[in-house]
């Protein structure tokens, strides 16, 4: 027997991130959008712990117990006192060290997973309780949807969405360290004072309303100005993406991804064909939001 689930990527629709705070972590105002690119994560009954991966980039993803699916297999397989006892096995689909929570979409994949095959029967709060141990944007790859996520990210409250979002995705040529892109927001805030991060009220009408043109005008990441400071030629592929028709540009979360808002699918593909065409970027992707978060399929 074995059990997959499918599990979606995320873009940060807004990334309000606050100071430091003594722990070193940021409490945040994060709105996550979950979107159609998926990573699939497979469990199968094993002598012992072991993980595989295939897929782009698949050579970055690390196959030790620092993986966060394996991770995710270890504290379940604790707190119900068995063997972790799993290979799992790891599709990949969603951009590796992109800024759109693969990771962390691999660990909710395998907590479900896990859960599913070993019959554990745990609730969707101690699943949940479990994904914010595992991550800040493991809470989220479970759920899907459209979330405000504060704390670290981690508490999350659902959001009304009155329709679709056609987003288009270029990816870099080489990745981001999410710590790095905080060490450099720090870096780049010392001296000021750093604001608490708040959700913007305009942003949540404009989700609410299904409505790209005022979603275009209300998205923000105060991460993209530590992105850029440390990946500059990202400004090329934002530029490119805003001439060929984007409603608005950013960088997904800490990034190196980079996103483009669209008014529909037939304007995504238009987009996606300049950017390609354009040499600033790896590999583009069109996808909609939002989609359900982590599924047994």
């Amino acid at each position: 027997m074995s059990v997959t689930v499918r599990v979606p990527a995320k873009v940060n629709v807004q990334l309000a991130v606050g100071a430091a705070r003594p722990d070193g972590f940021h409490d945040l105002a994060n709105v996550f959008l979950a979107v159609g690119l998926y990573d699939e994560v497979t469990v199968t009954p094993a002598d012992e712990l072991r993980v595989t991966c295939e897929g782009p980039d698949a050579h970055q993803v690390p196959l030790d117990r620092t993986n966060l699916a394996a991770r995710a297999a270890v504290e379940l397989a604790a707190r119900r006192g068995i063997e972790p006892a799993v290979h799992i096995h790891i599709a990949k689909d969603i951009p590796v060290a992109g800024g759109m929570a693969g990771g962390s979409a691999d660990g909710a994949g395998a907590l479900l997973a896990c859960d599913t095959l070993w019959g554990t029967g745990a609730s969707r709060a101690e699943l949940l309780a479990l994904c914010a141990e595992l991550g800040s944007d493991v809470p989220f790859s479970l759920v899907g949807g459209a979330a405000l996520g504060v704390g670290r990210g981690e508490r999350l409250t659902a959001l009304e969405l009155g329709g679709t979002f056609h987003w288009v995705f270029a990816m870099a040529g080489r990745g981001l360290s999410t710590p790095a892109v905080f060490r450099e927001f720090d870096r780049l805030a010392e001296g000021r004072e750093i604001p608490e991060p708040v959700a913007s009220p305009g942003l949540m009408e404009a989700l609410a309303k299904g409505d790209p043109d005022a979603l275009a005008s209300a998205v923000s990441n105060d991460l993209q100005p530590a992105a850029l400071s440390l990946f500059p030629e990202l400004a090329d592929t934002l530029a490119a993406g805003r001439a060929a028709g984007a409603l608005t540009a950013l960088v997904s979360g800490s990034g190196p991804t980079t996103a483009f808002l669209t008014r529909d699918a037939g304007s995504a593909e238009k987009v996606a064909e300049a950017l390609r065409a354009s040499g600033t970027c790896r590999s583009v992707r069109t996808a909609a939001g939002p989609v359900a978060g982590a599924t047994v399929i």
